[in-house]
C-alpha cells in the first residue's frame, strides 16, 4: 500500500518535468507497478481504480506546497486504511509474501497478460498526449484505459469500443441540454448529480454517459460549454481507436504466442 500511494504521489509529477524520451518507461514502470502490485484479481475492480488515479493525478501534476500537502493526504489515507487492515486482516495471508507473487508472474497465464497489455497501452496513449500538447489528454487515457481493463483478457474489444463512443456522446449531449439553461448558481450540482445517477448504472454504457457530467463540469469552466464537449467526444474517440489498434497488434504480436502454452501453476 505504501508503494502504491507513493507512485501515485510521485510519478505524475516526475512526468510532468521530465523530457519525452523517459515518459515511456516511466508510465510504463509506475502503471505496471501499480496492477502488479494491487491487481492480482482484477475481477475486484482494485485496477480501475488505481488506475483511474494515476490517470487523473497525471492529467492534475502539482509541485512545491501542493505535491507536499498531496503526499499530507496520501499519508493520512495510509495510515487510516493500514490501520483497518491490520485490525481486520492481519491474520490472513501470512504465509504469502511479495517475492511468491514475483515469482509467479508468466506470460501464460491471461492475467499476467492483461496487466502487461493495460500497462503499455497506457502508457503509450499516456505519453503521447503529453507529447503532442493534448489538451485534457487524461480523458484519453480514461478512454483507452477503460478498453484495456475488460477482465477476464480478450481480444475482442470492439463491443467496448462503441458502448464507449456511443456512451461518452450520449452523456456530453446530455450535460450540454443541462448545463444550458440552468443558473450558473447550479451547474456545479451537476457534477454530485452525475455520481449519484452513476451508482444506480450497471450497464457499461450508461456509466460512461453519467461520467461525463462530472468532468465536462469542471471542463466547462475552463474550456467553455460547447469548447468542453467537442473535446471529451474527441479525446474519447481518439483514446478508444488507439486502445483498439493497440489491442489488436498486442494480441497479434505477444498474447497469441504466450495463451497457447500450458499455464504453469
Amino acid at each position: 500500500m505504501a508503494a502504491a500511494l507513493a507512485i501515485l504521489v510521485l510519478g505524475p509529477s516526475a512526468a510532468a518535468v521530465l523530457p519525452p524520451l523517459f515518459l515511456i518507461p516511466l508510465h510504463f514502470v509506475c502503471f505496471f507497478s501499480l496492477l502488479y502490485i494491487t491487481t492480482q484479481r482484477p475481477e475486484m475492480g482494485n485496477g480501475g481504480l488505481y488506475s483511474f488515479a494515476y490517470i487523473y493525478l497525471t492529467g492534475n501534476p502539482v509541485v512545491g506546497e501542493a505535491l507536499i500537502r498531496r503526499g499530507l493526504l496520501a499519508l493520512t489515507g495510509y495510515v487510516l486504511c493500514g490501520a483497518i487492515l491490520y485490525a481486520k486482516h492481519r491474520h490472513q495471508h501470512q504465509e504469502i509474501r511479495f517475492r511468491h507473487v514475483v515469482q509467479k508472474f508468466d506470460l501464460s497465464k491471461p492475467v499476467c497478460l492483461w496487466q502487461l497489455r493495460m500497462a503499455l497501452g497506457v502508457s503509450l496513449v499516456m505519453t503521447a498526449g503529453q507529447v503532442f500538447g493534448v489538451e485534457r489528454f487524461m480523458w484519453m487515457g480514461f478512454a483507452c484505459a477503460s478498453l484495456l481493463s475488460e477482465y477476464p483478457y480478450s481480444a475482442n474489444t470492439f463491443p467496448r469500443f462503441w458502448q464507449r463512443i456511443v456512451g461518452a456522446v450520449a452523456g456530453s449531449c446530455l450535460f450540454f441540454v443541462l448545463y444550458s439553461p440552468l443558473p450558473e448558481s447550479l451547474h456545479s450540482l451537476l457534477g454530485p448529480l452525475g455520481g449519484l445517477c452513476l451508482g444506480f448504472c450497471t450497464d457499461y454504457r450508461y456509466k460512461t454517459s453519467m461520467n461525463c457530467l462530472g468532468a465536462l463540469m469542471l471542463g466547462a469552466g475552463i474550456y467553455g460549454l460547447q469548447g468542453a464537449v467537442v473535446l471529451r467526444i474527441a479525446d474519447t474517440i481518439i483514446g478508444v481507436a488507439f486502445g483498439l489498434v493497440f489491442t489488436m497488434i498486442f494480441h497479434l504480436l505477444v498474447a497469441s504466442r504466450f495463451l497457447s502454452k500450458p499455464q504453469t501453476k
